[in-house]
């Protein structure tokens, strides 16, 4: 869909010491988000570009994965080397059996 511009992994092999950013909006981010994901909704990527670390890998997840493949070819026209898309989004990753929870630890559920 977004061509091999964009580069991604599976939601099944993203590895757990990644940074893992997850470009939801509030509410989906409520209902349940990978543990050791850090929040940022893509519409406020641009103000908050300098959260998002350039040195080291960054995998972008979103839903299903439109959006997070967007912030991947943003922040490679931007600057950023070593980050991909999370193929399917948190669908898949729910879907492969990786974890989702809520802020207080509570099991999640994709929204």
């Amino acid at each position: 869909m977004f061509g091999p511009q964009v580069p991604s992994v599976p939601a099944s092999a993203v590895p757990d010491d990644i940074y893992l950013l997850d470009v939801r909006e509030d509410d989906e981010w409520t209902s349940g988000h990978a543990p050791a994901a850090h929040h940022l909704p893509m519409t406020e990527l641009p103000a908050r570009l300098a959260e998002v670390p350039d040195d080291r890998e960054v995998a972008v997840i979103c839903r299903s994965g439109g959006r997070s493949a967007q912030v991947v070819a943003y922040l490679l026209r931007n600057g950023w080397e070593q980050v991909c898309n999370v193929d399917g989004g948190m669908g898949d990753w729910a879907a492969a059996g990786r974890p989702v929870v809520t802020d207080d630890g509570q099991p999640g559920r994709v929204a």
